[in-house]
């Protein structure tokens, strides 16, 4: 265990890791095996599936739910907090630079990697973005687990889309903020807790703010702020990864799917998830059924 210096200062014990040249591994848990402080010679990308956590990054703490990415810089210190206690479910990306030296050369103009020291760690991503994203890691995580001939070269490439992909989005994001550990983000955060046990229950920004003692209009902004989503779009992002799982992993009948998860009618239900995923639900089922060999 080591005893980080930065800037001349002290900090509290914190443990370093060698990172590997590639790997990525989806989990869902309660608790994370890591601890809470540490950092590694690598970059990390961390897509948070579903569920709410707090992460912090050096100095930068940020709320983060489902449908978010962050990414770190090579030794940046950082850690995941839990809070919640709920599951979650994530993603997480651990790369070397000389991972894809041999196949992508850097040239002084455009340098993919620039977007891990631009100091903007947090980004939301939009319904369509999120499925793009879910998409690139199911094939990275196919191809690094089975390992079919050319995988590496496949991962690279794959990787180096989402990087370009992450490069441009960065570069659209607002100056690096974020928020501390007040009482307001407090209250967001339990509400968040909250559509994620009954997103399948009626819920308006109305009822929301009359349960948590919230002023609607205070309750939008504060939401928007704390997450990077509105809430309608995390609320629908929640029941969409849901009717997604229901749609691959049970046979259930699609409008039995949509009540399950809170629509109330099928044409919303239609439109909301072609929205999100670009594919109507029977599409979404037939494109993703289970790999049975």
């Amino acid at each position: 265990m080591d005893i980080m210096y930065k800037g001349g200062r002290p900090m509290s014990e914190t443990n370093f890791y060698a990172a590997s040249h590639f790997d990525i591994s989806r989990e869902r848990k309660e608790n994370t095996s890591m601890p809470s402080r540490h950092y590694h010679n690598g970059y990390e990308i961390f897509y948070l599936v579903s569920g709410d956590i707090s992460y912090f990054i050096e100095d930068k703490s940020y709320q983060v739910v489902g449908g978010a990415l962050l990414i770190i810089n090579e030794n940046e210190i950082h850690k995941l907090v839990n809070s919640s206690k709920e599951s979650f479910e994530r993603i997480t990306l651990l790369f070397q630079e000389e991972f894809l030296e041999d196949m992508f050369p850097y040239n002084d103009s455009f340098h993919v990697l620039s977007s891990f020291s631009s100091g903007k760690n947090f980004m939301p991503l939009n319904g369509q973005e999120q499925s793009m994203i879910e998409k690139l890691f199911d094939k990275m995580i196919a191809e690094f687990t089975k390992q079919p001939p050319g995988y590496e070269y496949y991962l690279k490439t794959l990787l180096f889309e989402l990087l370009i992909f992450i490069h441009r989005k960065t570069a659209t994001l607002p100056a690096a903020e974020h928020h501390g550990n007040n009482p307001m983000n407090r209250k967001i955060f339990e509400i968040v807790d909250y559509l994620n046990q009954h997103y399948h229950e009626a819920q308006t920004i109305q009822s929301i703010s009359s349960r948590f003692y919230i002023s609607s209009s205070y309750f939008c902004k504060m939401f928007r702020e704390n997450t990077g989503f509105t809430f309608t779009e995390y609320l629908n992002n929640v029941r969409i990864k849901e009717a997604r799982q229901l749609l691959t992993g049970s046979t259930l009948k699609v409008a039995d799917i949509a009540e399950k998860v809170g629509f109330e009618s099928m044409t919303h239900f239609g439109r909301i998830f072609k929205e999100i995923t670009g594919f109507s639900p029977l599409k979404y089922r037939q494109a993703n059924k289970p790999d049975l060999d």
